[in-house]
């Protein structure tokens, strides 16, 4: 997998995603050894908990109402900080949960599919969710707040540092008005944002946000991103330059030591992904 990616793909540096396998652990960490390979990232959780069939990066959350269920996300955060540190990878990126209303986003691409974008039933189904999710979401923010004290303070010790992702559900936590509040509150260097140019765009394509706008607002401080483009209105992750993303426009309004990592759906091609990356570099260079 990992020289697939390198050598096949030209990717020098490698996110390790939700889906790592304890088993494939011991592998990855000799050929990291060995200085066959350099790792960018880690996608909580990684590896995958040994109790977990399927990748599932919400398997646990801060969210969740049982203290145990939080106490093991978090605990499970510490091990993916401890492999970060192992294989040299600079940063952690985390989903933080999500607030327990009834699931709008996948209700409204359905409409929108339907031809029923901005009807009255898809802006009655969007209004209902957003007061809604207003009203109970600070219990849920708080014990998100709770956890990433805690995990901060270990991130740091360890010299990773923390991207908290653009998530793609409206239901997902933090939305774009809780992103700075959450910064600021936890004021720590070790976090930052993670932008995802799919789930932006989603969001976008939903009337959630003005994609450009929301860069120009959290920009100076992202740490990194995923890269992928998205055709309308939701299928994501698709090579660049393959959807609507306006990559040109929005690319410029991140920092220059920006990471970018590209976030592939496992069923494109080879031949596609090499020729979206000799784009990027024709229009950003390296």
């Amino acid at each position: 997998m990992l020289r697939e990616i390198k050598v096949k793909l030209g990717f020098d540096l490698i996110e390790l995603g939700h889906g790592i396998r304890m088993s494939l652990m011991p592998g990855i960490q000799k050929m990291f050894d060995a200085g066959e390979v350099r790792f960018s990232s880690l996608h909580n959780f990684c590896p995958l908990p040994v109790e977990v069939m399927v990748p599932s990066p919400d398997c646990y959350r801060f969210s969740a109402a049982y203290p145990e269920e939080r106490q093991r996300a978090v605990k499970q955060t510490f091990q993916t900080i401890d492999f970060a540190e192992r294989l040299g990878a600079p940063f952690v990126v985390l989903h933080l949960g999500e607030v327990n209303i009834r699931p709008v986003t996948d209700s409204l691409i359905e409409l929108a599919k339907a031809g029923k974008y901005l009807s009255r039933k898809y802006v009655r189904l969007k209004l209902r969710a957003v007061q809604r999710r207003e009203k109970i979401a600070p219990l849920y923010l708080q014990r998100v707040k709770d956890c990433l004290h805690r995990i901060v303070d270990y991130a740091e010790a360890k010299n990773v540092k923390l991207g908290l992702e653009e998530r793609r559900g409206y239901e997902e936590i933090p939305t774009e008005r809780e992103f700075p509040v959450l910064l600021d509150e936890i004021n720590s260097p070790t976090l930052g944002y993670w932008h995802d140019f799919g789930h932006a765009q989603i969001k976008e394509n939903l009337a959630f946000l003005d994609h450009a706008e929301w860069l120009r607002t959290i920009g100076p401080r992202t740490l990194g991103c995923h890269v992928q483009d998205c055709t309308w209105p939701a299928q994501d992750h698709q090579p660049p330059f393959a959807g609507d993303v306006d990559l040109e426009k929005l690319v410029p309004l991140l920092p220059s030591n920006c990471l970018f990592v590209w976030e592939m759906s496992p069923n494109q091609t080879a031949d596609k992904i090499q020729r979206s990356m000799q784009l990027w570099k024709e229009r950003f260079g390296e």
